[in-house]
Protein backbone atom coordinates (compact mmCIF):
# COMPACT_ATOMS: atom_id res chain seq x y z
CA UNK A 1 0.00 0.00 0.00
CA UNK A 2 1.61 3.67 -0.55
CA UNK A 3 1.69 6.39 1.45
CA UNK A 4 -1.41 7.70 -0.45
CA UNK A 5 -3.53 5.07 -0.52
CA UNK A 6 -7.14 5.25 0.58
CA UNK A 7 -10.59 3.74 0.21
CA UNK A 8 -12.90 6.09 -1.30
CA UNK A 9 -10.93 8.85 -0.28
CA UNK A 10 -10.49 7.35 3.32
CA UNK A 11 -8.20 6.54 5.56
CA UNK A 12 -7.93 3.10 5.13
CA UNK A 13 -7.75 2.35 8.57
CA UNK A 14 -11.38 2.61 9.28
CA UNK A 15 -12.67 3.64 5.43
CA UNK A 16 -14.78 0.68 5.06
CA UNK A 17 -17.48 2.17 7.60
CA UNK A 18 -17.98 4.90 5.31
CA UNK A 19 -19.81 5.24 1.86
CA UNK A 20 -18.21 8.45 0.96
CA UNK A 21 -14.87 10.28 1.45
CA UNK A 22 -14.07 12.79 3.67
CA UNK A 23 -14.41 16.44 2.55
CA UNK A 24 -10.60 17.63 1.92
CA UNK A 25 -10.95 20.53 4.24
CA UNK A 26 -11.90 18.07 6.85
CA UNK A 27 -9.22 15.40 6.22
CA UNK A 28 -6.85 18.17 6.23
CA UNK A 29 -8.64 19.88 9.74
CA UNK A 30 -8.57 16.28 11.75
CA UNK A 31 -5.48 15.46 10.72
CA UNK A 32 -2.37 15.71 13.31
CA UNK A 33 0.47 14.16 11.41
CA UNK A 34 1.93 17.87 10.89
CA UNK A 35 2.95 18.27 14.69
CA UNK A 36 2.54 14.56 16.17
CA UNK A 37 5.12 13.34 14.12
CA UNK A 38 7.25 14.34 16.19
CA UNK A 39 6.49 11.20 18.30
CA UNK A 40 7.78 9.06 15.41
CA UNK A 41 10.87 7.65 17.08
CA UNK A 42 8.63 6.94 20.24
CA UNK A 43 5.74 5.00 18.52
CA UNK A 44 8.35 3.01 16.80
CA UNK A 45 9.46 2.37 20.73
CA UNK A 46 6.44 1.16 21.00
CA UNK A 47 5.69 -0.67 18.27
CA UNK A 48 8.94 -2.72 18.79
CA UNK A 49 7.58 -3.73 22.19
CA UNK A 50 4.10 -4.23 21.45
CA UNK A 51 4.96 -7.08 18.63
CA UNK A 52 7.55 -8.75 20.98
CA UNK A 53 4.95 -9.31 23.10
CA UNK A 54 2.36 -10.76 20.80
CA UNK A 55 4.57 -12.95 19.57
CA UNK A 56 5.46 -13.85 23.40
CA UNK A 57 2.07 -14.69 24.03
CA UNK A 58 2.02 -16.50 21.08
CA UNK A 59 -0.37 -13.68 18.84
CA UNK A 60 2.47 -13.11 16.45
CA UNK A 61 4.86 -15.74 15.08
CA UNK A 62 8.46 -15.38 15.36
CA UNK A 63 9.04 -14.91 11.68
CA UNK A 64 6.33 -12.13 11.74
CA UNK A 65 7.79 -10.48 14.96
CA UNK A 66 11.45 -10.33 13.34
CA UNK A 67 9.95 -8.82 9.94
CA UNK A 68 7.52 -6.38 11.56
CA UNK A 69 10.85 -5.07 13.96
CA UNK A 70 13.15 -5.45 10.97
CA UNK A 71 10.52 -2.98 8.96
CA UNK A 72 10.22 -0.48 11.48
CA UNK A 73 13.78 -0.31 12.32
CA UNK A 74 14.50 0.39 7.97
CA UNK A 75 11.39 2.70 8.96
CA UNK A 76 13.21 4.94 11.58
CA UNK A 77 16.33 5.13 9.71
CA UNK A 78 14.03 6.68 6.57
CA UNK A 79 12.91 9.28 9.22
CA UNK A 80 16.57 9.95 10.08
CA UNK A 81 17.53 10.55 6.67
CA UNK A 82 14.57 13.09 5.79
CA UNK A 83 13.44 10.14 3.40
CA UNK A 84 9.96 9.41 4.65
CA UNK A 85 7.19 10.35 2.99
CA UNK A 86 4.96 11.98 5.25
CA UNK A 87 0.98 11.96 4.15
CA UNK A 88 -2.24 14.49 5.74
CA UNK A 89 -4.22 11.61 4.43
CA UNK A 90 -3.14 9.11 6.50
CA UNK A 91 -4.27 12.19 9.61
CA UNK A 92 -1.13 10.94 12.01
CA UNK A 93 1.95 9.70 13.18
CA UNK A 94 0.35 6.39 13.62
CA UNK A 95 -1.15 5.63 10.42
CA UNK A 96 1.77 7.24 8.32
CA UNK A 97 4.10 4.67 10.00
CA UNK A 98 1.88 1.31 9.96
CA UNK A 99 1.01 2.28 6.54
CA UNK A 100 4.73 2.12 5.31
CA UNK A 101 5.08 -1.12 7.20
CA UNK A 102 2.20 -2.72 5.55
CA UNK A 103 4.37 -1.09 2.19
CA UNK A 104 7.63 -2.96 3.35
CA UNK A 105 6.44 -6.02 4.33
CA UNK A 106 3.07 -6.61 3.31
CA UNK A 107 -0.13 -8.12 5.41
CA UNK A 108 2.18 -9.06 8.02
CA UNK A 109 2.36 -4.95 8.78
CA UNK A 110 -1.24 -4.94 9.22
CA UNK A 111 -0.96 -7.71 11.97
CA UNK A 112 0.93 -4.63 14.16
CA UNK A 113 -1.94 -3.05 14.99
CA UNK A 114 -3.57 -6.89 16.81
CA UNK A 115 -4.73 -6.06 20.28
CA UNK A 116 -4.14 -2.09 20.40
CA UNK A 117 -6.39 0.96 19.78
CA UNK A 118 -4.63 4.45 18.17
CA UNK A 119 -6.09 5.74 21.82
CA UNK A 120 -4.28 3.71 24.06
CA UNK A 121 -1.08 4.23 21.34
CA UNK A 122 -1.24 7.58 21.32
CA UNK A 123 -1.07 7.74 25.22
CA UNK A 124 2.01 5.54 25.29
CA UNK A 125 3.37 7.67 22.67
CA UNK A 126 3.07 10.95 24.46
CA UNK A 127 4.29 8.87 27.76
CA UNK A 128 7.41 8.02 25.84
CA UNK A 129 8.07 11.13 24.95
CA UNK A 130 7.29 13.10 27.89
CA UNK A 131 9.51 10.66 29.92
CA UNK A 132 12.77 11.26 27.83
CA UNK A 133 12.08 15.14 28.11
CA UNK A 134 11.89 15.04 31.97
CA UNK A 135 15.13 13.19 31.99
CA UNK A 136 16.71 16.21 29.57
CA UNK A 137 14.62 19.15 31.88
CA UNK A 138 16.06 17.07 34.88
CA UNK A 139 19.64 17.25 33.58
CA UNK A 140 19.43 21.14 32.46
CA UNK A 141 17.97 21.82 35.78
CA UNK A 142 20.57 20.49 37.92
CA UNK A 143 23.09 22.11 35.64
CA UNK A 144 22.11 25.47 36.51
CA UNK A 145 21.83 24.62 39.99
CA UNK A 146 25.35 23.84 40.00
CA UNK A 147 26.67 26.94 38.52
CA UNK A 148 23.84 29.05 41.34
CA UNK A 149 25.96 26.79 44.03
CA UNK A 150 29.03 27.62 42.79
CA UNK A 151 28.68 31.35 42.13
CA UNK A 152 26.94 31.40 45.40
CA UNK A 153 29.93 29.75 47.06
CA UNK A 154 32.76 32.31 45.47
CA UNK A 155 30.40 35.41 46.62
CA UNK A 156 29.78 34.33 50.18
CA UNK A 157 31.59 37.18 51.10
CA UNK A 158 30.11 39.94 49.06
CA UNK A 159 27.96 42.23 50.05
CA UNK A 160 25.18 43.92 49.03
CA UNK A 161 21.76 45.47 49.81
CA UNK A 162 18.62 43.01 50.80
CA UNK A 163 15.09 44.73 49.76
CA UNK A 164 11.73 44.57 50.58
CA UNK A 165 9.06 46.61 48.36
CA UNK A 166 12.35 47.29 46.68
CA UNK A 167 13.62 49.32 49.31
CA UNK A 168 16.94 49.05 50.75
CA UNK A 169 16.05 46.72 54.40
CA UNK A 170 19.31 44.97 55.32
CA UNK A 171 22.63 44.09 54.05
CA UNK A 172 22.67 40.99 52.97
CA UNK A 173 25.59 38.71 50.94
CA UNK A 174 25.23 37.73 46.92
CA UNK A 175 26.21 34.12 47.66
CA UNK A 176 22.92 34.23 50.26
CA UNK A 177 20.72 35.93 47.59
CA UNK A 178 21.69 33.16 44.57
CA UNK A 179 21.22 30.51 47.30
CA UNK A 180 17.64 31.71 47.48
CA UNK A 181 16.87 31.17 44.18
CA UNK A 182 18.73 27.78 44.44
CA UNK A 183 16.19 26.95 46.72
CA UNK A 184 13.40 27.88 44.60
CA UNK A 185 14.94 25.77 41.43
CA UNK A 186 15.74 22.63 44.10
CA UNK A 187 11.71 22.76 44.70
CA UNK A 188 11.24 22.27 41.22
CA UNK A 189 13.66 20.10 40.68
CA UNK A 190 11.70 17.97 43.15
CA UNK A 191 8.69 18.44 41.78
CA UNK A 192 9.57 17.48 38.52
CA UNK A 193 11.18 14.11 39.67
CA UNK A 194 7.74 13.43 41.22
CA UNK A 195 5.79 14.24 38.19
CA UNK A 196 7.69 11.54 36.36
CA UNK A 197 6.45 8.98 38.74
CA UNK A 198 3.04 9.65 37.33
CA UNK A 199 4.58 10.10 33.60
CA UNK A 200 6.01 6.45 34.02
CA UNK A 201 2.96 4.31 33.82
CA UNK A 202 1.91 2.59 30.93
CA UNK A 203 -1.27 2.77 28.84
CA UNK A 204 -0.43 0.15 25.93
CA UNK A 205 -3.09 -2.40 26.32
CA UNK A 206 -6.16 -0.82 27.33
CA UNK A 207 -6.81 -0.56 23.36
CA UNK A 208 -9.82 1.63 22.52
CA UNK A 209 -11.39 1.84 25.81
CA UNK A 210 -12.34 -1.38 27.37
CA UNK A 211 -9.03 -3.74 27.25
CA UNK A 212 -8.78 -6.41 24.63
CA UNK A 213 -9.85 -10.08 23.70
CA UNK A 214 -6.14 -10.97 22.78
CA UNK A 215 -4.59 -13.19 25.67
CA UNK A 216 -1.71 -10.13 25.90
CA UNK A 217 0.16 -9.96 28.78
CA UNK A 218 0.19 -5.94 29.45
CA UNK A 219 3.45 -6.49 32.50
CA UNK A 220 5.81 -8.37 29.30
CA UNK A 221 5.41 -4.76 27.73
CA UNK A 222 5.60 -2.73 30.62
CA UNK A 223 8.82 -3.89 31.55
CA UNK A 224 10.29 -3.53 27.56
CA UNK A 225 9.45 0.18 27.50
CA UNK A 226 10.66 0.68 31.10
CA UNK A 227 7.46 1.77 32.68
CA UNK A 228 7.15 1.24 36.15
CA UNK A 229 3.66 -0.53 36.06
CA UNK A 230 0.48 -0.92 33.34
CA UNK A 231 -2.25 1.68 33.59
CA UNK A 232 -5.28 -0.48 36.05
CA UNK A 233 -8.19 0.99 34.42
CA UNK A 234 -8.51 1.10 30.86
CA UNK A 235 -10.84 3.74 30.66
CA UNK A 236 -8.73 6.14 32.53
CA UNK A 237 -5.64 4.84 30.47
CA UNK A 238 -6.63 6.45 27.40
CA UNK A 239 -7.90 9.78 28.17
CA UNK A 240 -6.04 10.79 30.92
CA UNK A 241 -3.41 13.78 30.40
CA UNK A 242 -3.31 14.45 34.34
CA UNK A 243 0.53 14.30 33.56
CA UNK A 244 0.98 17.01 31.01
CA UNK A 245 -1.07 18.67 32.70
CA UNK A 246 1.18 17.99 35.64
CA UNK A 247 4.21 18.84 33.34
CA UNK A 248 3.24 21.87 32.75
CA UNK A 249 2.46 23.13 35.96
CA UNK A 250 5.91 22.36 36.67
CA UNK A 251 7.07 24.04 34.02
CA UNK A 252 4.90 27.31 34.66
CA UNK A 253 6.44 27.01 38.41
CA UNK A 254 9.85 27.61 36.86
CA UNK A 255 9.24 29.92 34.87
CA UNK A 256 7.56 31.77 37.32
CA UNK A 257 10.85 31.59 39.40
CA UNK A 258 13.31 32.05 36.02
CA UNK A 259 11.15 35.13 35.05
CA UNK A 260 11.40 36.39 38.85
CA UNK A 261 15.23 35.76 38.72
CA UNK A 262 15.50 37.98 35.31
CA UNK A 263 13.81 40.58 36.73
CA UNK A 264 16.16 41.28 39.64
CA UNK A 265 18.67 40.51 36.81
CA UNK A 266 17.21 43.13 33.97
CA UNK A 267 17.18 45.75 37.34
CA UNK A 268 20.85 44.65 38.42
CA UNK A 269 22.13 45.33 35.14
CA UNK A 270 20.58 49.17 34.92
CA UNK A 271 23.32 51.93 35.43
CA UNK A 272 20.66 52.83 38.30
CA UNK A 273 21.50 49.34 40.16
CA UNK A 274 24.55 48.80 38.37
CA UNK A 275 25.17 45.50 40.65
CA UNK A 276 26.36 43.31 38.24
CA UNK A 277 27.77 42.80 34.47
CA UNK A 278 26.67 40.21 32.13
CA UNK A 279 28.85 38.59 29.70
CA UNK A 280 28.14 40.74 25.78
CA UNK A 281 27.39 37.08 24.23
CA UNK A 282 24.02 37.12 26.41
CA UNK A 283 22.95 40.82 25.92
CA UNK A 284 22.44 42.56 22.28
CA UNK A 285 22.42 46.54 21.37
CA UNK A 286 20.42 49.06 20.35
CA UNK A 287 19.97 50.08 16.87
CA UNK A 288 20.12 53.08 17.00
CA UNK A 289 21.31 54.10 20.47
CA UNK A 290 25.21 52.84 20.64
CA UNK A 291 25.69 52.87 24.18
CA UNK A 292 23.42 50.47 24.89
CA UNK A 293 23.99 46.55 26.16
CA UNK A 294 20.38 45.10 26.96
CA UNK A 295 20.06 42.02 28.76
CA UNK A 296 17.90 40.59 26.40
CA UNK A 297 18.35 37.16 27.62
CA UNK A 298 16.74 37.36 30.86
CA UNK A 299 14.11 39.58 28.90
CA UNK A 300 13.37 37.13 26.96
CA UNK A 301 12.73 34.09 29.43
CA UNK A 302 10.84 36.80 31.87
CA UNK A 303 8.67 36.82 28.56
CA UNK A 304 8.29 33.11 27.91
CA UNK A 305 6.28 32.54 31.86
CA UNK A 306 3.44 33.87 29.85
CA UNK A 307 3.02 31.48 27.25
CA UNK A 308 4.19 28.56 29.03
CA UNK A 309 1.02 29.43 31.56
CA UNK A 310 -0.86 30.08 28.73
CA UNK A 311 -0.59 26.35 27.75
CA UNK A 312 -1.50 25.14 31.61
CA UNK A 313 -4.51 26.98 31.48
CA UNK A 314 -4.98 25.49 27.42
CA UNK A 315 -4.32 21.96 28.50
CA UNK A 316 -6.45 22.42 31.96
CA UNK A 317 -9.64 23.99 29.89
CA UNK A 318 -8.87 20.82 26.96
CA UNK A 319 -9.74 18.55 29.71
CA UNK A 320 -12.23 20.11 31.68
CA UNK A 321 -15.64 18.86 29.76
CA UNK A 322 -14.12 15.60 28.66
CA UNK A 323 -16.62 12.51 29.12
CA UNK A 324 -14.67 8.95 29.41
CA UNK A 325 -13.10 7.53 27.46
CA UNK A 326 -10.86 9.23 24.39
CA UNK A 327 -12.20 11.99 22.84
CA UNK A 328 -10.67 13.92 19.64
CA UNK A 329 -10.44 16.93 21.92
CA UNK A 330 -7.36 15.39 23.09
CA UNK A 331 -5.57 15.72 19.47
CA UNK A 332 -5.14 19.35 20.95
CA UNK A 333 -2.72 18.39 24.16
CA UNK A 334 0.25 17.58 21.99
CA UNK A 335 0.61 21.29 20.42
CA UNK A 336 0.91 22.90 24.03
CA UNK A 337 2.95 20.31 25.53
CA UNK A 338 5.49 20.48 22.82
CA UNK A 339 6.05 24.02 23.37
CA UNK A 340 6.24 23.79 26.79
CA UNK A 341 8.91 21.26 26.63
CA UNK A 342 11.04 23.60 24.23
CA UNK A 343 10.31 26.74 26.38
CA UNK A 344 11.35 25.39 29.04
CA UNK A 345 14.39 23.61 27.92
CA UNK A 346 15.72 26.62 25.72
CA UNK A 347 15.08 28.74 28.85
CA UNK A 348 17.29 26.50 31.24
CA UNK A 349 20.07 26.05 28.62
CA UNK A 350 20.25 30.21 28.80
CA UNK A 351 20.54 30.44 32.04
CA UNK A 352 22.37 27.35 32.74
CA UNK A 353 25.28 29.09 30.26
CA UNK A 354 25.03 32.51 31.72
CA UNK A 355 24.67 32.53 35.24
CA UNK A 356 27.81 31.28 35.86
CA UNK A 357 29.43 34.03 34.16
CA UNK A 358 27.68 36.68 35.83
CA UNK A 359 30.41 38.98 37.27
CA UNK A 360 29.39 40.98 40.30
CA UNK A 361 30.34 44.49 40.54
CA UNK A 362 31.41 44.39 44.27
CA UNK A 363 31.92 48.02 45.02
CA UNK A 364 28.74 49.14 43.38
CA UNK A 365 26.63 46.75 45.39
CA UNK A 366 28.64 47.40 48.51
CA UNK A 367 27.71 51.18 48.09
CA UNK A 368 24.32 50.77 47.56
CA UNK A 369 23.93 49.17 50.52
CA UNK A 370 25.87 51.77 52.70
CA UNK A 371 23.00 54.45 51.55
CA UNK A 372 19.89 53.17 52.47
CA UNK A 373 20.49 52.75 56.53
CA UNK A 374 20.68 48.89 55.70
CA UNK A 375 22.10 48.73 59.43
CA UNK A 376 19.21 50.11 61.23
CA UNK A 377 17.40 47.18 62.69
CA UNK A 378 21.09 46.23 63.89
CA UNK A 379 21.28 49.38 65.84
CA UNK A 380 17.69 48.69 67.09
CA UNK A 381 19.27 44.59 68.11
CA UNK A 382 21.91 46.70 69.88
CA UNK A 383 19.79 48.42 71.90
CA UNK A 384 17.59 45.43 72.80
CA UNK A 385 20.66 43.77 74.02
CA UNK A 386 21.52 46.84 76.31
CA UNK A 387 18.03 46.59 78.14
CA UNK A 388 15.57 48.82 76.18
CA UNK A 389 12.46 47.98 75.35
CA UNK A 390 12.37 47.10 71.23
CA UNK A 391 9.47 49.72 70.65
CA UNK A 392 11.59 52.39 72.11
CA UNK A 393 15.06 51.32 70.15
CA UNK A 394 12.18 51.57 67.31
CA UNK A 395 11.86 55.19 67.96
CA UNK A 396 15.17 55.72 68.46
CA UNK A 397 16.32 54.01 65.60
CA UNK A 398 13.74 56.69 63.57
CA UNK A 399 14.92 60.10 65.06
CA UNK A 400 18.93 58.51 64.04
CA UNK A 401 17.49 57.66 60.69
CA UNK A 402 16.14 61.47 60.07
CA UNK A 403 18.58 62.98 61.14
CA UNK A 404 21.10 61.13 58.96
CA UNK A 405 18.43 62.00 56.40
CA UNK A 406 19.03 65.64 57.24
CA UNK A 407 22.56 65.42 57.31
CA UNK A 408 23.66 63.04 54.66
CA UNK A 409 25.24 60.52 57.16
CA UNK A 410 24.78 56.95 56.95
CA UNK A 411 24.56 55.69 60.29
CA UNK A 412 28.16 54.37 60.42
CA UNK A 413 29.23 57.40 59.28
CA UNK A 414 27.56 58.98 61.93
CA UNK A 415 30.28 60.08 65.22
CA UNK A 416 29.46 58.57 68.69
CA UNK A 417 28.04 62.17 70.03
CA UNK A 418 25.79 62.33 67.03
CA UNK A 419 24.17 59.05 67.81
CA UNK A 420 24.30 59.70 71.69
CA UNK A 421 22.35 62.39 71.64
CA UNK A 422 19.28 60.16 70.64
CA UNK A 423 20.21 57.79 73.24
CA UNK A 424 22.91 57.38 76.28
CA UNK A 425 22.84 54.02 76.10
CA UNK A 426 24.77 53.62 73.09
CA UNK A 427 28.68 53.41 73.32
CA UNK A 428 31.47 53.33 71.64
CA UNK A 429 31.33 49.58 71.01
CA UNK A 430 27.90 50.59 68.54
CA UNK A 431 30.60 50.78 65.70
CA UNK A 432 30.61 47.11 65.65
CA UNK A 433 27.20 46.36 64.51
CA UNK A 434 26.85 49.30 62.39
CA UNK A 435 29.08 48.42 59.55
CA UNK A 436 28.50 46.14 56.75
CA UNK A 437 30.60 43.15 57.68
CA UNK A 438 29.62 43.24 61.18
CA UNK A 439 25.59 43.51 60.16
CA UNK A 440 25.97 40.70 58.04
CA UNK A 441 28.15 38.66 60.44
CA UNK A 442 25.83 38.86 63.09
CA UNK A 443 23.47 36.68 61.09
CA UNK A 444 25.38 33.44 62.28
CA UNK A 445 22.49 30.60 62.49
CA UNK A 446 21.61 28.28 59.80
CA UNK A 447 19.74 30.04 56.66
CA UNK A 448 21.21 33.37 57.96
CA UNK A 449 23.41 35.59 55.67
CA UNK A 450 26.51 34.95 57.44
CA UNK A 451 29.10 34.41 54.92
CA UNK A 452 30.40 30.98 57.03
CA UNK A 453 26.44 29.70 57.07
CA UNK A 454 26.45 31.02 53.01
CA UNK A 455 29.41 28.19 52.72
CA UNK A 456 28.16 26.02 54.68
CA UNK A 457 24.60 26.46 52.77
CA UNK A 458 26.25 25.86 49.65
CA UNK A 459 27.98 22.74 50.60
CA UNK A 460 24.32 21.00 51.39
CA UNK A 461 22.87 22.35 48.15
CA UNK A 462 25.78 20.44 46.37
CA UNK A 463 25.11 17.32 48.47
CA UNK A 464 21.32 17.30 48.28
CA UNK A 465 21.75 18.30 44.26
CA UNK A 466 24.03 14.96 44.29
CA UNK A 467 21.40 13.21 46.14
CA UNK A 468 18.42 14.04 43.48
CA UNK A 469 20.72 13.17 40.33
CA UNK A 470 21.69 10.16 42.02
CA UNK A 471 17.83 9.14 42.29
CA UNK A 472 16.97 10.44 38.90
CA UNK A 473 19.64 8.68 37.30
CA UNK A 474 18.03 5.44 38.78
CA UNK A 475 14.45 6.31 37.76
CA UNK A 476 16.56 7.09 34.14
CA UNK A 477 18.22 3.50 34.70
CA UNK A 478 14.85 1.97 35.07
CA UNK A 479 13.47 3.43 32.28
Amino acid sequence: MSADSTTNGTNQSWGGRFSEPTDAFVARFTASVDFDRRLAFHDIQGSVAHATMLARVGVLSDAERDAIVEGLTEIRGEIERGEFQWSVALEDVHMNIEARLTDKIGITGKKLHTGRSRNDQVATDIRLFLRDEIDQVAAELGRLRHGLIELADREADTIMPGFTHLQTAQPVTFGHHLLAWQEMLARDHERLLDCRKRVNVMPLGAAALAGTTYPIDRHVSAELLGFERPAENSLDAVSDRDFAIEFTAFASLLLMHLSRMSEELVLWTSAQFDFIDLPDRFCTGSSIMPQKKNPDVPELVRGKSGRVYGHLMGLLTLMKSQPLAYNKDNQEDKEPLFDAVDTVKDCLKAFADMVPAIEPKKASMAEAARRGFSTATDLADYLVRKGVAFRDAHEIVGLSVAYGLKQQKDLSEMTLEELRQFSDTIEGDVFEVLTLEGSVAARNHIGGTAPDQVRAAAQRARDALAALAALGSQAEAGA
